[in-house]
């Protein structure tokens, strides 16, 4: 792959996370998987809000959702953006 092809890819999964709900639930995530209705309480958002947030997240690949009886439970699968979160957060 070429190296603009690779910034650009770079580059969207950052638009993606570059706001300030999006990050906390990637941040949050990445410690433990949850639903939607958790996200929802920890973030004071109406669950139309955090579902929106999370189907920006899945388009850009950066989170999954597993079924979990009734509810999705969502994890980071995306390594880039776990490194850019761990320097972010970096203690």
């Amino acid at each position: 792959m070429d190296n603009s092809k690779h910034y650009e890819i770079l580059a969207q999964k950052l638009k993606a996370i570059a706001h300030p709900y999006r990050l906390c639930i990637v941040k949050g995530l990445m410690e433990h998987e949850c639903n939607v209705s958790y996200m929802q309480e920890c973030l004071g958002l109406p669950q139309s809000t955090v579902s929106q947030h999370l189907a920006k997240l899945k388009s850009a690949g950066i989170i999954e959702g597993r079924r979990d009886g009734l509810e999705v439970c969502y994890k980071v699968v995306d390594d880039d953006v776990k490194n850019i979160i761990n320097v972010l957060f970096k203690p």
